[in-house]
C-alpha cells in the first residue's frame, strides 16, 4: 500500500477537497512544489494554477484551479486556504476567455495604475484557469 497524507483543500465559500493523497502538486508563489508524504513542514503563499493531487487506486489526478492563499504543510495534513478554488471539471472555458479579453481589454485603456494593477491581476488568473482547462483536456485525451 501507498503512503499517504491527507488533503484539505477550502476556499471562501466551501470545502473543495477532503481526503488521502500519494502526491500533491502545487502553484507555489517561487514556483511549482510536490509534496510527497513526510514532507518537511512549511508554509507558502499560492498563485493562480493548478493544484493536482494524485489519490491512491485512482489513475488520474484530481485537478483543482487555485488562485491565491496560503498552503501549509504539517506531520501527516496538507492545508491549501485558497481565496478561489474551482474542481476541474468546473471550469468553464467559455468564461475563463472572456474574462481574459475583458483583463486585455482593461489594460489597453487603463485609467490610472490600479485598474492596470487590478486588470493585470484578472488576466493572470484567466489564463491560469485557461491552461488548467487544457492541462484536464490533456489528461482526458490520454485515456
Amino acid at each position: 500500500m501507498a503512503m499517504t497524507i491527507h488533503i484539505d483543500v477550502v476556499s471562501a465559500e466551501e470545502s473543495i477537497f477532503s481526503g488521502l493523497a500519494e502526491f500533491v502538486a502545487a502553484p507555489a508563489a517561487m514556483g511549482e512544489v510536490g509534496i510527497y508524504p513526510r514532507h518537511a513542514p512549511m508554509i507558502t503563499t499560492i498563485k493562480p494554477g493548478a493544484l493536482r493531487i494524485k489519490v491512491p487506486n485512482e489513475a488520474e489526478e484530481t485537478l483543482i484551479f487555485v488562485s491565491g492563499g496560503i498552503l501549509e504543510v504539517q506531520p501527516g495534513v496538507i492545508t491549501v486556504l485558497a481565496d478561489t478554488a474551482i474542481r476541474g471539471h468546473d471550469l468553464d472555458e467559455a468564461s475563463a476567455l472572456e474574462a481574459k479579453r475583458a483583463a486585455e481589454e482593461a489594460m489597453r485603456d487603463k485609467t490610472s495604475e490600479m485598474d492596470y494593477a487590478k486588470a493585470q491581476a484578472e488576466l493572470i488568473e484567466a489564463v491560469a484557469q485557461l491552461h488548467a482547462i487544457q492541462k484536464l483536456r490533456k489528461d482526458v485525451a490520454k485515456h
